[in-house]
């Protein structure tokens, strides 16, 4: 039986190659792909569905129901079964269609003829590309041979789809990669960016996808994976004993280019008539749509190995590597899944922009593209299957959109929105030099934020007093091994040369949640955000603490030196830190070497535990920096990284802002300077109300200078601070509204 099927669906696959090399327009192709099918199969009806839209399925061909339904039967996602296997991706096998829950009887086919139903998703890579029917009019439940046969020509006609043999009239027919497509995405990184795409792994395309000698393209397949083994033992030969998860990772890899079940299942696809490529391809959907339906991490974690492997043995087959023989264009907008800092980092500022399909806001990508001020989006669905090299494409990364292969009108719109921010921006150039000095005469220093060497240019250019935050992780984060002590020493030196006698506030290893150094086991924890991180991490294992305390020390040599330690959740931590630099400047002036000029050492308030600290810990700190970002999710009990709620709080909450004076009150008790350091110190809005409930110290990305002193310098801050009263006397949620009128009146 399973010798006749294999022999029947490589009779078949034939039959479909030479449809697919006829010249014929693709509603004929597509027409007589139906036919060859149904004959096949020996069943009355075979249709085939596409999508015309994310949410619609439409009938594009038939044999077997009336003609003239085709292009007029359309099915919301989800609705009937064609519709359910659309949605779910999942085979629907039945013998009595008219009685499964959720059919849809649809007269003008004339389907309720048939009984039996196997409808079969048309699926590339995990992206469902429409639904393949078959119907027979007796009760029947389809083999397993049936409907694995069925499979393998679903996936050959997603492949024929992408090489764009259906194109035809109509939205379901047009050409994939042609039209024009917006996405909403998540903001990683705000600014605006035109250019063209540039795919950091070039897409594989399958353009044979059917095979006439199973055992030439075993054969093939077997080498191919031999090389692959080869090359995993290679890389892990390769990798130091301490990179555990990079082990972890080669050893994934080494277990299923080992696999039998793998080899079994890609061979079974060659017998039927595939090609080697197609029979990894195919395989690797089905990874691809697991993946989207598993919770659990560690599956997840496994899927994506299995994933990546397939890339590499399909790159193996087709010969499409990395170099793929196109240039990088003048105006690169990198596309990718996900990537890493290292790999960003080689990319430099060539980049206009970045689309990631995966990556998180708190992401390496998102830290190092902050670094580089390179507009940034992440959960960009389906963008790397969707886009191609030197595709056009705009990143709005204030609002979170791409338009990808954008009409004109689109383009025209979003050009002017660039212009316009250009020419602020040489506005702010004519106060670059002043001091923001608010219109009731109140000074605010306006520092920015950096974590590379390339940031510091953007010092002189942006207007900034100094950096008030120095992310020192990223040295750490895009090596493979733990940096050296005088390594680490020699970079920070180069910081504080770069700065040119401006104040530089160096935060010590900030590591946990999302950011796992490549080197560092990673932690299992339920909630990572809350979790084992920042100073908690440097307490418990000291020696790094200690290493980099030692290289800021001698950095300084001789001069100021400015240390904050983050995430500091309770006064004994701050102690305990601040305990270690005292250990570290006694190590150091033994040893003979040159103590700082000064030395502050301050903390990062990210927790609302210490706004309710002992007065005791004012006293004691240098300095407060509050943490934003995170002192704003974990304020208001939302995931900065969860899109159904990360919106719905504002930063100009009165709760909130109370929070903020409450913070302002304590450090004014103790004459502690105070600053805000995060994402919203760089929105004008937010800044000013900063400022009139008494903060004086604000540090930001670059580009965010010249706005937020240019807003600051026409602030009345005393009347913004009655404002605020007043709205917090009206029980208002948020003091915006009000803030924005005033400014509105007021200009």
């Amino acid at each position: 039986m399973i010798e006749r099927s294999e022999s029947e669906s490589r009779k078949l696959l034939g039959r479909l190659r030479t449809a697919m090399a006829s010249d014929e327009p693709g509603q004929a192709r597509l027409d007589r792909i139906t036919h060859l099918i149904a004959d096949s199969m020996q069943t009355e009806v075979c249709s085939i569905y596409l999508f015309r839209d994310d949410d619609t399925l439409e009938l594009c061909a038939t044999e077997g129901l009336k003609p003239e339904a085709v292009h007029q039967t359309r099915m919301r996602l989800g609705e009937g079964l064609v519709g359910r296997v659309g949605l779910r991706g999942k085979v629907i096998n039945t013998p009595d269609a008219p009685s499964e829950k959720g059919f849809r009887y649809m007269p003008e086919t004339g389907e309720e003829r048939y009984s039996s139903f196997l409808g079969i998703p048309v699926q590339r890579l995990g992206e469902i590309l429409g639904v393949l029917v078959v119907q027979s009019r007796d009760r029947r439940v389809y083999s397993a041979d049936e409907v694995y046969a069925l499979e393998v020509v679903a996936m050959v006609l997603a492949e024929m789809a992408e090489l764009g043999a259906f194109v035809g009239e109509g939205a379901a027919m047009e050409a994939l990669h042609q039209q024009p497509v917006t996405l909403k995405c998540t903001t990683g990184q705000e600014g605006a960016a035109e250019g063209h795409v540039w795919l950091h792994e070039p897409r594989v395309v399958v353009t044979n996808p059917i095979a006439d000698d199973p055992d030439k393209e075993r054969e093939r397949l077997n080498d191919a994976v031999d090389r692959l083994r080869v090359s995993v033992d290679e890389m892990l030969a390769h990798t130091g004993s301490g990179d555990n998860e990079q082990l972890q990772v080669l050893e994934a890899y080494r277990m299923f280019a080992n696999s039998r079940g793998w080899m079994r299942r890609m061979e079974a696809d060659i017998a039927n008539g595939l090609s080697a490529e197609a029979a990894v391809e195919k395989e690797q959907s089905i990874a691809r749509s697991r993946m989207a339906e598993v919770q659990d991490t560690y599956l997840r974690e496994r899927l994506a190995d299995l994933d990546d492997l397939s890339n590499r043995l399909l790159r193996i087959l087709t010969g499409q590597g990395a170099e793929t023989g196109a240039t990088l264009p003048v105006d690169p907008i990198l596309v990718a899944r996900n990537i890493g800092p290292g790999e960003l980092l080689e990319y430099g500022r060539r980049l206009k922009g970045i689309v990631l399909e995966e990556g998180s806001v708190g992401s390496h990508a998102a830290i190092v593209a902050r670094a580089l001020a390179i507009p940034l989006v992440v959960h960009a669905e389906r963008i790397t299957n969707e886009a191609l090299n030197g595709d056009h494409i705009l990143v709005d990364g204030d609002q979170g959109i791409v338009h990808l292969r954008p009409e004109d009108a689109v383009a025209k719109s979003f050009r002017d929105k660039i212009a316009m921010q250009a020419k602020a921006q040489e506005r702010y150039a004519s106060i670059r030099d002043k001091p923001a000095v608010t219109a009731c005469g109140e000074r605010v220093g306006l520092f920015m934020n950096a974590g590379l060497m390339a940031d510091l240019p953007s010092l002189a250019g942006s207007g900034a007093e100094g950096v008030g935050l120095f992310r020192t992780e990223l040295q750490f984060l895009i090596r493979n091994k733990m940096p050296q002590r005088e390594e680490l020493a020699q970079t920070y030196a180069r910081v504080l040369d770069a700065a040119g006698g401006k104040p530089v506030v160096f935060r010590t290893l900030d590591i946990g949640s999302d950011k796992v150094l490549p080197y560092m086991k990673p932690t299992d924890e339920p909630n990572p955000a809350l979790g084992w991180r920042a100073i908690r991490v440097g307490l418990d294992k000291p020696g790094v603490l200690r290493m980099q305390l030692q290289a800021l020390i001698r950095a300084a040599n001789g001069r100021p030196m400015t240390i904050m330690f983050p995430f500091i959740a309770q006064f004994e931590e701050y102690r305990a830190a601040r305990a270690e630099v005292d250990k570290a400047i006694a190590r150091e002036e033994r040893l003979g070497h040159l103590l700082p000029e000064t030395l502050k050492v301050g903390a990062m308030l990210e927790t609302p535990s210490m706004a309710f600290a002992p007065q005791k810990f004012f006293d004691e700190v240098d300095f407060v920096s509050i943490g934003g970002n995170d002192l704003k999710q974990f304020f208001f009990a939302a995931d900065r990284e969860n899109e159904r709620v990360r919106r719905r709080y504002d930063t100009l909450n009165t709760s909130f802002l109370s929070l903020i004076e409450r913070i302002v009150e304590r450090c004014q008790i103790s004459g502690t300077p105070l600053s805000f350091c995060g994402e919203d110190a760089g929105r004008p809005i937010e800044a000013v109300c900063f400022a009139a409930i008494g903060i004086r110290s604000l540090s930001m990305r670059p580009a965010s200078i010249g706005p937020v002193k240019s807003l600051l310098m026409r602030a009345d801050l005393p009347a913004l601070r009655r404002i605020i009263a007043d709205a917090r006397h009206r029980g208002e949620q948020s003091v915006r509204p009000a803030i924005m009128d005033w400014l509105r009146q007021a200009d």
